[in-house]
Parts: C-alpha cells; structure tokens; sequence
C-alpha cells in the first residue's frame, strides 16, 4: 500500500492491491479522522496500525464518501468509531451493501470477517461541518458517480477528498452523466491545492485544470459516441468499435482496468439515452 503525507497532519494513502482505491486521515492532537477505506481487509487493517502506532491516535470518525463497498466494507475494523455520510448513503448500504455482501462472502475467504456497520451520522441538505483539531473539514454534495456521493474539503489546506466524483476514469455506470459533469465543474472552480481523487494518483494544482478538461473530454465523447449509435441499424455493433483512446483517455488508467469500466461506460449510457430518447433528440 502506498502511503503520502499530504500536508501538516493529512495523510493519503492507495490500495496496491485493488483498483488504486484510496483513503484518507487526518490527524488531530487527541483522535484521528478517516476518510474512506480500502477495498481489502489486510489494507484497512495497515491503514489502522499506521493511525494507532505511528500516529498515536484513535479513530474517532470514518467519512464514507458514497456507500459503494471498496470505501465502506472497511468501517467494521474501526470498532467504536462514529461513521458519517450522507443520508442516502446509509439507506443504500442497507438496501444495496448488506446483500452484495453475503453474496461476495460465499466467493472471497477474505471478508469472512467483514460486516457492513450502517453510518451513525447522516445529512441531507447542505454542507455538513466538522473541525479536527486546527482543521475544518466540509462534507458537500458531490453526486454523478453515484446518487450519494459527497467530497470532504479541508478548508486551511485547501485539499479536496472527491470521492469517486473525481477519478482518473470517470464512471457513471451507477450514475448520470449530467450530475458527474456539473460535479467535475465545480471541482475545478474551488481553487484547489490537491484532488485527491477515489482512486488513482493525487492530482496537484498544477494538474488540476488539464484534469478537469480530460474528464469533462471523455464524457462529452462518450455522449457524442452514444448519439451517433442511436441512429445507426446496429448500435451496439457500432460502440463496441468506440475504443477508450478514442474518447482521450488511456487505457493503462486504474490498473488496467480503464478499458472494462470505459465499455460499461458506453452500454450504461446507451441505455439511459435509449429511454429517454424523445427528450435526448429535443436536447439536439
């Protein structure tokens, strides 16, 4: 797992071992923040140790960014701990991240010990404050990815914890397109130091503003591409030619694993946009 400190009392860190997942801490003098886990037990376990004993702090919060299980099923190893996120997100692990569970449970050894814990602490409306020590961290809506998602914003440091609302591939699968879109815009006009992003690399302010016109790049390429499929005898025939690299992204992005999740991409947006034909070709 890599690990980086980020600024005074900030610290990052990235699964090697799935996706590029990442998760967040900050330390205050008493008790520690934890912003997401990792998708692997033994991960979330190291993440911990590096807290309790290298750090000398107890977890007093976990944030869950959105309820998807590579940044949630690890809040069981935080015992005592209060969870936070939005209101739907715990409504989703419910009815979602329970069954998917006992499902995975039966085909991976590994999470034999993992059980989902529920938020403690939810919002709906709003901005949802909470001061660690001499930081204050500000939980804001930051859906697209998923209908959930939040981003956590270290105001002093100027640091954005995006969620999976900032990814080196966006990902709307579970999504819309539209609420990703406005969600990456809004990102890239806070004036950020760093993104660090729900999986990949921590993007720098330098990077930022290339960061953002990529992404926004890819899905209004990928819309584009759905468009033209609409209106073709053979659609799906016709996406499966509409390579990643195609649509300015690379296919080395996450592992690897860009190209699967650009093709899910392609299929989810098609179906959205099929449905909602009448109203996509009055939007033209």
């Amino acid at each position: 797992m890599h690990r980086e400190r980020v600024s005074e009392n900030v610290y990052w860190f990235q699964s090697e071992l799935y996706a590029q997942v990442t998760a967040g801490v900050i330390a205050g003098p008493q008790w520690a923040v934890v912003i997401d886990t990792l998708a692997v037990p033994e991960e979330t376990l190291v993440m911990r140790e590096y807290i309790e004993h290298e750090l000398g702090l107890q977890v007093r919060y976990v944030i869950n960014t959105h309820y998807h299980a590579d940044h949630t099923w690890g809040n069981c190893f935080f015992p005592g701990a209060t969870i936070i996120s939005h209101a739907m997100c715990r409504q989703l692990m419910q009815e979602k991240g329970i069954p998917s569970l006992e499902v995975a449970k039966k085909n991976n050894a590994a999470l034999r010990q993992v059980k989902i814990v529920l938020p403690h602490l939810t919002f709906e409306q709003g901005e949802f404050s909470l001061r660690v020590g001499k930081k204050n961290l500000v939980l804001s809506p930051a859906i697209g990815h998923s209908s959930d998602g939040i981003s956590v914003f270290v105001e002093e440091d100027r640091i954005l914890f995006a969620g999976d609302a900032f990814m080196p591939m966006p990902y709307i699968v579970d999504g819309n397109i539209d609420e990703l879109a406005a969600s990456i815009r809004k990102i890239g006009r806070m004036g950020l130091e760093n993104i660090v992003q729900g999986h990949g690399d921590i993007i720098l302010r330098g990077e930022i503003e290339a960061a953002v016109k990529e992404n926004l790049a890819y899905l209004s390429a990928i819309r584009k591409a759905v468009r033209i499929a609409l209106k073709r005898k053979a659609p799906l025939e016709y996406l499966d030619e509409v390579g990643i690299e195609d649509c300015s992204k690379s296919r080395v992005y996450l592992g690897g694993l860009a190209e699967p999740l650009h093709r899910r991409n392609l299929r989810a947006l098609y179906r959205h946009m099929l449905e909602n034909k009448d109203s996509v070709e009055t939007d033209e």
